[in-house]
């Protein structure tokens, strides 16, 4: 059981990665907010609290290894990288330019800490199940993280690397379907419907978990069940809102890629300084 301190702790980091993102989109600049926002509290888990991760020994044969799918997603993946002191503050203003180390999608010869290059939809999950087999052949007890978008699920790549995953019984990899139900130009039920969602991955033999994606303590419980599953690996399908903790931005397709103006900018920063007061005023309660 993971203690209310520690959960307190993680909802402030969480927060934090907000700003972050805000930080690297800023006025005028087109940038992914709302696939980003909702993965804050999940990444957020990963990072500081469940993989064994050290920012200071990059190449540690025995770490976890974390693949975003999703790679238009990564402004999160950066955030947490530069809380954690891999990337340097000040990358962060200099995101998606000629000079900058961090590119729109993930690079991993140019951004320290990124195990892959990935936003090609689909292919994630062959790479996570990839590294997970082979992590297993050496013998290490490392576990392998994946982070794929609802819509990615329409991608043929991708189940069949979960029926590898299964046919090989992959046990040390865990994977997280961000369900936010939002593609870039519209709700996914309309673009392209996935339904049974859930049932799909227990059809691919695959251990199935459903939680609120904004539930830290949730996500922390599925993490800590899926590595107890033996034989097969797990799937933690994550409820979420897109572009969440900024009102304007919540399940709003615009801001999948959008542009703040400069009074978007401004009010996304105000109510996340109130979230930041809210959560200080709880903490102090307690």
């Amino acid at each position: 059981m993971v203690s209310n301190d520690t959960i307190a702790t993680l909802r402030m980091t969480a927060l934090r990665l907000r700003f972050d993102l805000l930080e690297m989109i800023g006025v005028g600049k087109a940038g992914h907010l709302g696939g980003s926002s909702s993965l804050a509290e999940i990444v957020t888990a990963l990072y500081f609290h469940q993989m064994r991760f050290d920012p200071c020994n990059l190449n540690d044969p025995d770490r976890d290894r974390f693949i975003l799918s999703k790679g238009h997603a990564v402004l999160i993946q950066y955030a947490a990288l530069a809380e954690l002191g891999v990337i340097p503050r000040e990358e962060l203003g200099r995101v998606k330019t000629l000079g900058g180390i961090l590119q729109g999608h993930p690079d991993m010869d140019r951004t320290p800490g990124i195990e892959a290059v990935t936003g090609s939809l689909g292919q994630g999950l062959s790479i996570a199940t990839g590294m997970a087999l082979a992590l297993r052949l050496d013998g290490r007890r490392s576990r392998v993280y994946v982070i794929m978008g609802d819509g990615e699920l329409a991608e043929g790549q991708l189940w069949e690397a979960a029926m590898a995953a299964y046919r090989f019984r992959i046990d040390n990899l865990t994977g997280f379907v961000d369900r936010n139900r939002m593609q870039a130009t519209g709700p996914t039920a309309e673009v392209f419907e996935i339904p049974f969602i859930e049932e799909k991955w227990k059809s691919f033999g695959w251990n199935v978990i459903t939680i609120d994606g904004h539930d830290l303590a949730a996500i922390i419980q599925a993490l800590d069940a899926a590595e107890k599953v033996k034989g097969k690996p797990t799937v933690i399908v994550a409820d979420t809102i897109k572009g969440k903790g900024i009102s304007f931005a919540e399940n709003n397709a615009a801001f999948h890629n959008g542009i703040l103006t400069e009074e978007q900018h401004r009010q996304a920063v105000a109510e996340l300084e109130q979230q930041r007061r809210d959560l200080e005023k709880n903490q102090t309660r307690c």
